[in-house]
């Protein structure tokens, strides 16, 4: 079993949440699979200086920031085979809402990368599962929005406490034609008719012990859908 790990550069504030991105990894490994990195060869949005979260004034590129996560191994989406891997999961981090698409500067509006937008409604096409952790449902929302396909996604609860508006961000991935659920930091939400999970992660207040027992969970469940 081999599963893709779709990453948007390296750092939460302008790239791959790392924490998220590693425990993914380990949760593969420990259920038995193996992955691989992929990424864009495109520039990030920005770069951010994560002691102060000022901007720089640099340009860094995706695919080769996510390769200090994959420690080199990595490869650029538009040399994926999709029939190599048995599935998907895209690690949270604001690169996904500046750099995959723009949601973070236009919400349910923002565009997305067009070749990811192929990739990702390719794989639901064909069968293959999907994961989408942390912020990165907003990536699956507009990748499937004007599809066939109405996807169920979560992207955190109200009911318990967290950094971001959760309201605000399932009203726009309603806005994109989803549907959202309210799910808290110990659990999950399960697409069965796509093959989707989407995990809150630190879209919550959360320890990093929680964010390993989410990504498990939702690893776990990844491996279900693979099997069955």
């Amino acid at each position: 079993m081999k599963i893709g790990i779709l990453l948007s550069g390296c750092g939460v504030y302008d790239g791959a949440e790392i924490q998220e991105a590693v425990l993914t990894m380990l949760a593969i490994e420990k259920s038995g699979a193996e992955y691989q990195c992929i990424s864009l060869d495109q520039n990030q949005h920005h770069v951010v200086n994560h002691l102060t979260g000022e901007e720089m004034k640099e340009t860094r590129n995706m695919l080769v920031e996510a390769a200090r996560i994959a420690r080199g191994e990595i490869l650029p989406i538009d040399k994926v085979e999709l029939n190599d891997f048995d599935g998907v999961v895209i690690p949270g981090g604001f690169g996904s809402a500046k750099n995959f698409t723009k949601w973070a500067f236009s919400g349910p509006e923002g565009e997305i990368l067009p070749e990811l937008k192929l990739f990702l409604v390719n794989c639901v096409n064909i069968g293959k599962p999907i994961v989408a952790l942390c912020v990165s449902p907003v990536v699956l929302a507009k990748a499937m929005e004007g599809s066939s396909f109405s996807t169920e996604l979560t992207i955190g609860s109200t009911a318990e406490p967290s950094p971001y508006d959760i309201q605000a961000f399932s009203n726009g991935l309603a806005a994109t034609g989803a549907q959202t659920v309210e799910k808290t930091i110990r659990e999950i939400h399960i697409d069965k008719a796509n093959k989707i999970v989407t995990a809150p992660c630190y879209m919550m207040n959360a320890s990093i012990s929680q964010i390993e027992a989410n990504i498990t969970q939702a690893i776990s469940a990844l491996t279900e859908l693979i099997q069955n």
